[in-house]
Order: C-alpha cells, then structure tokens, then sequence
C-alpha cells in the first residue's frame, strides 16, 4: 500500500500501486507506474530557468515543495532508500563504492552497480515485491536494478555502461522511447528509468553556473518528450510517472577563499588506521587501527569545518548506527567543504554528501498520471515515504 504521505497526493478512490495479484481477465486495467530519477537534482534548479514541462506537470499533478533524502546524500544509498524504503543502516548500502575493511578492497561506483554482494542485504526492494505478485517490472540504468536479491534477478534490466554519455540529449529520448514501449507493447507493470544529470554538469562546473541551467533545460525538454510519447501510445489514462531524484548540489569551497581541509595535518593516517575512504566529497569514512579509536577521534576533534563520530554515538535522526557495514568512524565535512587526506585531490566545482537538513541537499518530487490529484502543492516529506 501507499505511505501516508502519498495517500494524501492521490485521487481519493484510486487503485494506485497496490501491488495486487495479477488478474488474467481485468489485468490490463491496472495502473503502471514509472519511477525516474535524475541524479543531483536539486530542489530548486528549476527557479532560476523556464520549465514548461515540469511546470505542466505540477499543474496537472503533485509537486512537494521538496523532499530530504536520507543520510547519507550519496547517489546509491540514496536511490535504495527510495525503492526499498528502508533506511541507510537498515538496508546496508552505505556508499557508492563497495568496500571491504579487512581486505581493504574498494571498487568504483559503476563496478559495484554490477555487485550483487553489495546490494543484496536482505531488504527487499520494491521490483522483487512487485515480481513476486506477478507484475512486469524493468530497471533501466537504476542503481540496484543490475543486481540479483536472493537469486532473483529482475526481469528486465538494462545496465548502464563505463563511457555512458549521461549529457546526450538522442540517448536520453531514445532511453525514453524504449521504457515506454515496455509499457505500451509489452504490457510492463513498473519500470524504473535513471538519467545521470545534472549531477555530472554540477559536479563539474557547479550548481550556480549556465552549463547547469543548460542541463535542467534539457531535463525539460526530454519531459516534455516523455509527455508526447506517453500521449501517441495511449497511455495516458494508465500510466502513472513520479519524477523525483536522490540529493542536491552545493558549491565547493575552495582556496583562496578558505583553508581547504587536509585531514593528515591533523592525524598520521597510515599509522591510525587501516582502512579509510577519504578524498570523497563531504563524507568520510576509516577504521582506527586496534586500540587507536580515542585517539583517532580526539584528533579529529581538532579538525576545522567537521565533524567526527564514533558509530555508537552517531545521532538517531542519522539513521546509520546500526549499519553493521559502516566502519567505526564517520566524518561529516561542513557544507561546501571537501575531505582531502593527504593533498587537495579532488577538483569538483560541485558536491552532495553533506548533512541532509541542509538546503542544498533537498532535491525534488513531481507526479502525475491517473490516480494522482491535479495541481497540488504537498509539504516538504522525506524520500523514503516515495515508496509505496
């Protein structure tokens, strides 16, 4: 069934999402749904840059003033709250990279997407629910749809690819075209869609620049193409669409304008720990060496613009203590300020990963279709209410 909150935002009397068991005879008249993401849209990117698309979509639909992801505002634990609706601790994906404290293996975002291992934790994402009644389900591009959960995989999905190029506005209406006719020809009950901008553009040149307006452009026009095509292929009366993403952007700071922080000024990393996933935007992680976790802490306690946490004493609106997968230390930058270990590495113009109460990380929620109110404007709620 529907969380409170979306109860609110849908047409009183409305089939929307139940996840029935299949009907052979009256199954072509349930609704569909189609879940799409893109990536480091935040909540108020569309303020500063016409919209017609988006704008059309609140007047014919539901628009939330914003939603706050969970901690952590990374793009994979994110977007598995969002289709479990569990929080971070609960649903195990911590980070975007999978990792190992003991062997001190890390592999790359796009490598863990393919690792079952990482994503099969034991909470059930919402595709297997919805297999396991007898619905269709996709994945396209979604972070956790490439993964298998208790051997299963979902039925359909597409991975996305090393060199995938997310700004490409042909493979962005070609992505769409394909979705929709898993709907309209072949009868799918829900499929999730990912677009990877405008995290990249704001990563790269930064949430306050032209490029970034360009992008959310370009978002706009390709819902306007998912419109046309929803339209052609009669879909309009059965197919449900919430338009929603995983955390916002903020500007990095950078010298000269502050003292960029270098966390082995303060503490000899190789010497205090044994593993650490550092040099990662806002958030960090690391695991003292035995015997080494005061120390360690104490130390941090000196760094300018974070703050430092042990597991046990990581506050309970963080919703992270219990992760067993977490190491023992967390490092939470500032806003706008990015965790270096040794040397300034990291060249991002843009970032996320940052305390999720803060403005910059809020991102956005649209709906529209069938069985959701007209020109509705919700209160702000947090994303793991999106799942049903």
């Amino acid at each position: 069934m529907w969380s409170g909150v979306l109860l609110m935002l849908v047409a009183l009397g409305s089939g929307v999402w139940a996840l029935p068991a299949p009907n052979k005879q009256t199954g072509s008249q349930r609704n569909k749904l189609l879940l799409i993401s893109f990536d480091g849209f935040r909540w108020d990117y569309d303020q500063d840059v016409e919209t017609p698309e988006l704008d059309l979509i609140s007047q014919r639909g539901v628009k939330a003033k914003y939603i706050t992801p969970p901690m952590l505002t990374m793009t994979s634990p994110s977007h598995f709250t969002t289709i479990t609706g569990r929080w971070v601790e609960d649903h195990e994906v911590v980070h975007n990279m999978m990792f190992d404290q003991k062997t001190n293996l890390k592999l790359p975002h796009k490598v863990t997407l393919k690792k079952s291992v990482w994503w099969d934790t034991g909470a059930t994402p919402l595709w297997i629910t919805a297999q396991n009644q007898g619905l269709k389900v996709g994945s396209f591009h979604f972070p956790g749809g490439g993964a298998n959960y208790s051997g299963q995989p979902i039925q359909r999905h597409v991975f996305e690819t090393f060199g995938f190029p997310d700004d490409n506005e042909t493979e962005w209406r070609e992505n769409l075209d394909t979705v929709l006719d898993w709907f309209s020809l072949e009868d799918f009950d829900l499929v999730t869609l990912y677009f990877g901008e405008p995290d990249n553009v704001g990563h790269a040149v930064g949430p306050e620049t032209e490029k970034r307006r360009d992008i959310i452009r370009q978002i706009d026009r390709a819902l306007g193409h998912l419109r046309r095509g929803i339209e052609s292929r009669d879909l309009t009366h059965k197919l449900n669409v919430i338009v929603t993403s995983d955390h916002g952007m903020t500007t990095v700071k950078k010298r000269p304008q502050v003292d960029e922080i270098i966390l082995n000024k303060y503490l000899e990393l190789l010497k205090l720990a044994s593993f650490e996933i550092l040099d990662y935007g806002g958030f960090g992680i690391l695991t003292p060496r035995p015997g080494k976790e005061a120390e360690v802490l104490a130390a941090l306690a000196k760094v300018p613009n974070i703050t430092a946490y042990a597991k046990s004493q990581i506050p309970a609106s963080f919703h992270l203590s219990k992760s067993q997968r977490l190491p023992p230390v967390v490092i939470q930058a500032d806003l706008g300020f990015n965790l270096n270990s040794r040397f300034i590495v990291y060249v991002n113009k843009g970032d996320h990963g940052y305390h999720s109460g803060e403005m910059d990380m809020k991102t956005i929620f649209r709906a529209f279709g069938p069985d959701f109110r007209q020109n509705v404007v919700s209160e702000p709620f947090d994303s793991i209410h999106i799942y049903p």
